[in-house]
């Protein structure tokens, strides 16, 4: 017995160690009070205050939905909730009682209020995402508790005052964005000794004072995102010091000094923004060293010199805007070699030289602008050079002789200004080939001469046209009717003669668009062309008397009418025909069956073919209580299927179905979108095309439209219907953005952007319908000839400083970072900020 008593203490020692190994986990890391009753208590708590969707009351709160808990079972601890997106609304400090805490998303909610000072206790915290919702007050200085977390996301909401001192305490941070708020006071130093910061994102705030010089020493500091704020100073040098930086954005605040010769040590750099501010000298040349380089962007600033070489060494570089700066020069031969460069912007300077045809190497070049220099000579005869050009800006240069014939091949090109050259000679014809011109065509204030061509008016998608304070001549063609979609004209201050043929753009014109052409008559101008050509003036531009014109149009009404009675009587007789032979059909018991005649269907999800059924979804159209809603080209109904699922079928306006004899078109495009993924638009399920309708199927959508949302009551009982909120608006116009600019990408353009048009899922996520029809109508027939060009009002295809359908000349309304910028502005009450901007016109 004593020789095994130390085998007996060392199997006792054992099972103690066992025991330890086995026991209940909060017993050792101090939260198994947490585990065992208070994260139930505040889990519970949580779900009152909040009522997240999936979160019953009398469930294990360890499998509801965005519940993570370190251990399974009631009672366990909870590790993480992740609930982005749900919109909830109410008090969410609940959550700071859970003590385990690692991961907390509660982003793109409607929560407001302020952030409970209690979050700083969770030292286990790592991840906390609040963005996107409607909080308010000051950031808690006792946030800084929260020592562990590595991601901090506080921006899009309402919070202000400084940023506070203490949070130098987060020494593990890496991701810091607070954009989007109302916070003041300056950027702190202790920012620069954060070792582990990847991304300081605050912009759009009302910051002040200078940049942190030692930012950059921050070993790992990739990301700099400080726009739109009030910033002073220079851009400290050491932000490139240790080569790290990828993107560097920091338009539109007060900057000045030069750019730092540092910036080529970042050979990663890929993303510089720095217009909009008070940055002066010269553009240093080590620029060409940032081999990565894709965007540079340092536009309205004080820069002089020339435009560097070396930018002919990023060979990623897909955008150069320079405008408006103090550079002079020429534009380097050597950027044609950027084969990946698609907008060039240099407006806005002292530019000179000849047309420089080497950038016409570039292409991939989409947009061009050398407006408001001094560039002098001709025009290249192959001014686009089979390249994608979609917007040439040439105006308000020293340009001269014609036009050349080579812009007929100018096939995709949207917007065209040549105004204020001395170009001269006829406009040729060739510019009817351009049937893609839609926003702007302006070759004002220069010496064309001779008559307008007919060719014009093949151009029916083009909104805008600008021909005034040239030389020409003749009268007015009547081909202009073809220009359908047109919306604004002006052709003042020319040699025009006879008169202005009646049709709708001309007629809404303001006298001034007409006006300084003394032989001009008729409307708008209210001038009598009897009293220019005599009483007897009663010709049209053909020389065909009224009478003539009267004589053939009454004619042609009485054949019309006779044929029409002909063939109503032949219809009435075969209509008689059929009803007899269905009685006769009828009494010998035979089943008469009165079914449209289907042309062709398909449904593209195997999975749903044996469940639809075209007879049930031609039923539902029947009914106005299925009604969904109403665009622009169909109207939507909710069919119920025999099976039981619904389906929402699309019905093609009676305007639109000449569409439907171009059934090989229509059947192509449908299978090509029917492949088209994209998580914010609508794909169609199938389609059915009958003899005089065609129907197209989608999935149904349980939430409507956004037109119902923005006009639903609030308060309903079943809490179905809220009026929506800011966070939610705001995450539908980001579901929207991102669906048009998937459309853009695939080179389709949306015909009917409206709140009808934008469907919301059970998550209210935004899905764009009517996407399908984009592609199927005809832009020359019905109501998308001008929707085909503008869509809907309020919405145009993008272009970085596309000009808009309000005047025919405009800064950079169509860029889609200015009018994210402006949008939020708005929101918190602000206008923008005045920058010099200095463009004049000729004349």
């Amino acid at each position: 017995m004593p020789s095994s008593s130390p085998c007996y203490r060392h199997s006792f020692l054992f099972l103690a160690l066992l025991s330890a190994c086995f026991s209940t986990p909060g017993a050792a890391d101090g939260t198994g009070g947490a585990g065992d009753g208070g994260d139930a208590a505040a889990m519970q708590a949580l779900r009152r205050d909040l009522a997240p969707p999936g979160w019953g009351p009398g469930a294990d709160h360890c499998a509801w939905r965005g519940v993570t808990c370190a251990a399974a079972g009631a009672g366990g601890v909870v590790t993480a909730i992740e609930l982005p997106r749900r919109g909830l609304r109410g008090d969410f400090a609940a959550a700071a009682a859970l003590r385990a805490l690692a991961r907390l998303d509660l982003s793109a909610n409607s929560l407001s209020g302020g952030l409970s000072p209690a979050f700083g206790a969770l030292t286990r915290l790592e991840y906390l995402d609040l963005s996107m919702n409607a909080l308010t007050g000051a950031v808690p200085a006792a946030l800084a508790g929260a020592s562990a977390l590595r991601f901090l996301n506080l921006s899009n909401n309402a919070l202000s005052g400084a940023i506070p001192d203490d949070l130098r305490g987060l020494k593990k941070l890496q991701e810091l964005q607070i954009s989007g708020n109302n916070l003041t006071g300056s950027l702190p130093g202790w920012l620069a000794r954060l070792p582990g910061l990847r991304v300081l994102s605050a912009y759009e705030n009302a910051l002040s004072g200078p940049i942190p010089p030692g930012l950059g020493l921050s070993s790992e500091l990739q990301v700099l995102n400080l726009h739109s704020n009030a910033l002073e100073g220079s851009i400290p040098s050491s932000l490139f010091e240790l080569g790290n930086l990828q993107v560097l954005i920091l338009t539109m605040n007060r900057l000045n000094g030069t750019i730092p010769d540092t910036i080529g040590r970042c050979r990663g750099l890929s993303n510089v923004r720095i217009g909009d501010n008070l940055l002066s000298g010269a553009i240093p040349a080590s620029i060409g060293d940032a081999t990565g380089l894709t965007y540079f962007e340092a536009n309205t600033n004080d820069l002089s010199g020339g435009i560097p070489t070396q930018f002919a060494r990023c060979a990623n570089l897909t955008l150069l805007n320079l405008a408006y700066n103090r550079l002079a020069g020429e534009v380097p031969d050597v950027l044609g070699e950027l084969r990946s460069l698609q907008e060039l912007i240099v407006s806005g300077n002292g530019l000179c030289g000849e047309f420089p045809k080497s950038i016409l190497r570039c292409r991939n070049l989409s947009k061009l602008d050398l407006s408001y220099n001094a560039f002098r000579g001709g025009l290249p005869e192959s001014i686009c050079n089979g390249s994608r050009m979609q917007f040439l800006l040439l105006d308000h240069n020293e340009f001269s002789g014609g036009i050349p014939a080579g812009i007929g091949g100018c096939t995709r090109l949207l917007e065209l200004h040549l105004g204020s050259n001395n170009l001269s000679g006829e406009i040729p014809a060739e510019i009817g080939k351009v049937k893609s011109l839609q926003i702007v065509l302006n070759l004002s204030f220069n010496h064309f001469t001779g008559p307008l061509p007919h060719e014009l008016g093949r151009l029916d998608k083009l909104v805008m046209l600008d021909l005034s304070s040239n030389e020409m001549s003749g009268q007015i063609p009547s081909d202009m009717r073809g220009m359908l979609s047109l919306i604004e004209v002006n052709l003042s201050n020319n040699r025009f003669s006879g008169a202005i043929p009646v049709f709708g753009p001309f007629q809404k014109s303001a006298a001034s668009s007409f006006s300084g052409n003394a032989k001009l008559c008729g409307n708008p101008l209210n001038v009598d062309c009897g009293s220019i050509y005599g009483s007897n003036y009663r010709m049209d531009h053909r020389g065909i008397s009224y009478r003539v014109a009267l004589a053939v149009v009454g004619s042609c009404v009485l054949i019309f009418s006779l044929v029409s009675l002909v063939v109503a009587l032949f219809m009435w007789r075969e209509k008689q025909e059929k009803e007899e032979d269905a009685k006769k059909k009828a009494e010998a018991g035979e089943v008469v069956v009165a079914a449209p005649q289907v042309v062709a269907s398909s449904v593209f999800i195997d999975s749903m073919q044996q469940a639809i059924d075209f007879q049930s979804c031609m039923k539902a159209t029947l009914k106005d209580a299925n009604e969904v809603s109403n665009g622009t080209f169909s109207t939507s109904y909710k069919a119920v299927m025999p099976s039981g699922m619904v389906v929402c079928v699309k019905k093609l306006k009676s305007v639109d179905r000449a569409v439907i004899h171009q059934q090989t078109k229509m059947i192509r495009e449908l299978e090509r979108l029917a492949h088209i993924n994209h998580k914010n638009l609508v794909r169609p399920v199938g389609y059915v095309i009958y003899d005089d309708v065609a129907l197209l199927l989608h999935q149904h959508m349980l939430n409507g439209t956004l037109l119902q949302l923005l006009h639903s009551s609030g308060g309903d009982t079943d809490g179905k219907k809220q009026k929506p909120d800011w966070p939610r608006l705001l995450s539908i116009a980001i579901d929207v953005a991102e669906g048009l600019a998937f459309l853009h990408q695939v080179a389709t353009i949306h015909l009917d952007i409206c709140s009808g048009n934008v469907f919301l899922d059970s998550h209210y996520n935004a899905l764009l319908g009517e996407v399908e029809i984009s592609k199927l109508l005809d832009p020359s027939k019905g109501t998308a000839s001008i929707s085909t060009v503008a869509g809907s009002f309020g919405y145009i295809p993008p272009g970085d400083g596309a000009r808009q359908c309000v005047q025919l000349r405009r800064g950079p309304a169509g860029d889609p970072d200015i009018q994210a910028t402006r949008g939020r502005r708005v929101r918190r009450g602000r206008g923008p900020r005045q920058v010099g901007a200095h463009r004049t016109s000729k004349g």
